[in-house]
């Protein structure tokens, strides 16, 4: 099996394609760096020449408004692309929640790549994953100031990013689910109180205030990002991630 992970140079993607490789696939990174530009086209006929799954693991520029427009163009130009290839698979990596979010610009950007790559003439899956851990000290640091780092309440349920990675290795190996497969860790937490854990693992005396209101989890109702029903749970719990896993660069 023939595989193009696109964003493949990137946190999930570089991760995604070494396990491929690892289990006997053939996959190949795509990226900026490797000539491919999405919002242009440029690259993909190359990219996408006798593949037959492809693995979409980009991310938005930004969070604001603008990550809408950017979907819907680097989607459809992957698309219209992958259907002249004959692709046969499409893999979508997402977001557990995202459609109990309305308030937050960068979820309804990704509401709108799924349901672009649903509507499309590529049969597809979408693998949707709560918040990584490695992700959880950056969130911090979107809300810290000096001694304070401020964070919402909102439930969080981490999971470690080789377990997503094993999630997306085996729905691309397998056939299309037309669907949605949400994978999540085994444990859910208040966000101020991952902050806390966290500082204290880390031996860093800041303090969590709680704040409703701070970072993209101020606009995120409290249990709308974690999983539902039927997901698939991880096994690394994130105490042991803390201090058995390196912290976030």
């Amino acid at each position: 099996m023939k595989t193009a992970v696109i964003g493949g140079t990137g946190f999930v993607g570089a991760r995604l394609v070494e396990k491929l490789r690892s289990t006997g696939h053939e996959a190949t990174p795509h990226g900026r760096s490797t000539g491919l530009d999405l919002l242009t086209g440029a690259g993909l006929p190359d990219a996408l020449r006798s593949v037959d799954v492809v693995v979409l693991t980009i991310d938005a520029p930004s969070f604001d408004a603008a990550a809408s427009p950017f979907f819907r163009s680097t989607t459809l130009n992957l698309l219209a692309a992958a259907d002249r290839a004959g692709v046969g698979h499409i893999v979508l990596l997402s977001i557990v929640g995202i459609d109990r979010v309305p308030g937050a610009d960068y979820y309804k950007a990704k509401v709108l790549q799924e349901d672009l790559i649903g509507s499309g003439p590529i049969p597809f899956s979408v693998v949707r994953a709560t918040q990584f851990m490695e992700f959880v000290e950056p969130i911090m640091s979107w809300t810290s100031d000096g001694d304070v780092v401020r964070l919402p309440t909102t439930r969080l349920q981490p999971i470690a990013v080789d377990e997503v990675v094993g999630a997306l290795v085996d729905v691309a190996t397998g056939a299309p689910v037309n669907g949605t497969v949400n994978v999540a860790g085994p444990d859910v937490f208040p966000l101020d109180e991952l902050g806390r854990m966290t500082l204290r693992a880390r031996g860093d005396e800041r303090t969590v205030v709680v704040d409703e209101s701070a970072g993209l989890f101020g606009a995120v109702p409290e249990t709308a990002i974690i999983a539902p029903p039927g997901a698939r749970i991880g096994r690394v719990h994130y105490t042991d991630w803390l201090t058995s896993g390196p912290p976030a660069a």
